[in-house]
């Protein structure tokens, strides 16, 4: 290991053992340090209110943290199980409830929108977004795990409760599925431009 990486660990370390003491700085630190990437992944997975539900995640997190065992790697798989399973639990609330949408202007379908509208709608996170959201959802689950929060395949295998050649095995198959929509989507011309 790295002289950089052991003092990475150390220092992760001297702020776990302070938060589990009630150090109000070292539970800012943990929050500042894993809350923007539990708010994507909640996000990107479907949730209505991403802070909302961050804000309950840490909440579950601070109040098992005297129990926590374990390094940084081990702390960010700690946090995702419980970001997963409180996903989980909304959608499942959603899904029984049904759902209830706030009709905006911008959205009514009778609106015409301009080609700027219609070609900014195409582009950059909402088309990614949308090409994940397509998976199917153990797989959707994987790749938001692995690219927005920057999970390893193992620990992806925990959160979801798989074996890691379960996980790579989905996480082929999405890249499959994601690798033919794009496929699907070139034209020659992009083609050519592939090469250069």
């Amino acid at each position: 290991m790295s002289d950089r990486g052991s003092r990475g660990d150390e220092a992760f370390a001297s702020v776990l053992v302070a938060a589990q003491a009630g150090a109000s700085w070292a539970c800012t630190r943990l929050w500042s340090d894993y809350a923007p990437a539990v708010a994507a992944f909640v996000s990107a997975r479907g949730s209505r209110e991403p802070d909302d539900l961050t804000s309950e995640v840490f909440l579950v997190v601070f109040d098992r943290l005297a129990g926590f065992r374990g390094d940084a790697a081990a702390f960010r798989s700690f946090v995702f199980s419980i970001a997963y399973r409180r996903l989980v639990d909304e959608l499942r609330m959603r899904g029984r409830r049904g759902e209830t949408v706030e009709l905006l202007a911008e959205e009514d379908p009778r609106r015409a929108s301009s080609a700027e509208d219609e070609a900014t709608g195409r582009i950059g996170d909402q088309r990614a977004l949308a090409l994940i959201t397509a998976l199917p959802a153990d797989q959707r689950d994987v790749m938001v795990l692995r690219i927005v929060a920057d999970l390893t395949v193992e620990q992806v295998g925990e959160v979801l409760g798989k074996r890691p050649g379960a996980v790579k095995a989905l996480q082929r198959r999405a890249l499959d599925r994601l690798r033919k929509k794009f496929d699907a989507t070139r034209t020659p011309a992009d083609a050519a431009n592939d090469s250069e």
